[in-house]
């Protein structure tokens, strides 16, 4: 499957994914778009061997699991190695996502959480000792993940009554 080669189906069972994949079986989905569970079934496999799915990820509330102070750490990193520096800094205790930017000098962001500031200022070390400047850190109260709209659509796009 190449980019752009998804079809209004594949782009509706995304959108429904996207909202609780937990939750959501083939079944349900299928009866949303009016389809059977199996064809359903076969565009999920379709899309994970394809690689439009990589995946699919928790979200945790991190206060309430015993880490209270998320942050997000900009860096710079020179070009060259931006993308073996980014992938190092996964490699950090504490780190929980990382951003390849394409252009500025501002150009990796790290997500971090620790216990206290103790926790945040040894992430920062570890950043700098495997070579990415840190050049901002940005305490975070909370972060809130939506679906992507635009898989849909414009007929089907939320109303503010759908939630």
């Amino acid at each position: 499957m190449k980019n752009g080669d998804l079809d209004s189906v594949d782009r509706h069972i995304l959108y429904h994914l996207q909202q609780d994949a937990r939750s959501t079986s083939s079944t349900d989905i299928a009866d949303e778009l009016g389809l059977s569970s199996s064809t359903v079934r076969t565009r999920l496999n379709k899309l994970e061997d394809s690689g439009v799915i990589r995946g699919y990820h928790i979200d945790i509330d991190y206060d309430l699991a015993g880490y209270p102070l998320y942050t997000k750490i900009i860096c710079t990193a020179p070009i060259p190695q931006r993308d073996e520096l980014a992938n190092e800094a996964r490699t950090i205790r504490g780190v929980t996502a990382v951003r390849e930017i394409m252009t500025g000098e501002r150009n990796v962001y790290v997500n971090a959480i620790g216990r206290d500031h103790d926790d945040l200022n040894r992430i920062s070390e570890e950043l700098d000792a495997v070579g990415l400047r840190v050049v901002d850190e940005q305490l975070i109260r909370d972060e809130y993940v939506c679906p992507y709209h635009g898989f849909l659509d414009d007929a089907d796009e939320p109303t503010a009554e759908d939630g």
